[in-house]
């Protein structure tokens, strides 16, 4: 099972995201993870299994 949070914005929303992520906690996820675009075009991405 997945659950996907979502922002499209010209600023930082890695706040935002955690926070719909952090709503989602307690519904047996057992995997998160977050890609931003960096101001340079290349993808950050973060991951973890719980």
């Amino acid at each position: 099972m997945c659950g996907i949070v979502g922002a499209v914005a010209q600023r930082d929303v890695a706040e935002i995201l955690m926070e719909g992520l952090r709503r989602l906690e307690y519904r047996g996820y057992d995997s998160a993870g977050m890609a931003l675009l960096t101001e340079q075009g290349e993808f950050n991405r973060i991951r973890r299994v719980s």
